[in-house]
């Protein structure tokens, strides 16, 4: 499956930039689109519009998280191992874009908690699309080159 096609296309259709990294890859992660859509909510447009955080780099560390992360809080090898594979894939979209930063990738827009319409303009003027699909093409060569063990 082509996980950058489908967030784009997720992307297209309303779902946040979080969102449509988190719920394009629910065949690997074997949520429900339904329950990827609602954990990854709060983080569109930088984390709740605040502008932080890009909200396709937080749907990729999502979806890192749930594939590749830790779970027990005494196991300080496999957070190092972990916090390195974030820095990594985080790093990746940094040298793609110039930054992880919602705020700096679209350029100070508006932080305040009203979604903005998505219309043509919208689209045609944010390149939150193009984010979406290189943090999904960023994770499926990840997954491609360390084939998941379950």
């Amino acid at each position: 499956m082509d996980h950058s096609l489908q967030a784009a296309e997720l992307f297209l259709n309303g779902y946040n930039c979080a969102q449509a990294v988190a719920v394009a890859f629910s065949d690997v992660t074997g949520l429900s689109a339904n329950f990827s859509a609602r954990m990854a909510s709060s983080f569109g447009g930088g984390m709740g519009r605040m502008r932080e955080v890009c909200g396709a780099v937080s749907g990729m560390l999502m979806v890192a998280g749930l594939l590749y992360g830790y779970d027990s809080p005494a196991d300080d090898a496999a957070k190092k191992a972990h916090y390195a594979l974030v820095q990594q894939l985080a790093g990746e979209f940094r040298e793609a874009v110039g930054s992880i930063v919602c705020r700096e990738i679209l350029k100070n827009p508006p932080s305040d908690p009203n979604p903005s319409p998505r219309t043509a303009e919208y689209y045609r003027q944010r390149p939150c699309a193009r984010m979406v699909v290189l943090a999904a093409q960023i994770l499926d060569r990840y997954i491609e080159e360390h084939p998941l063990n379950v």
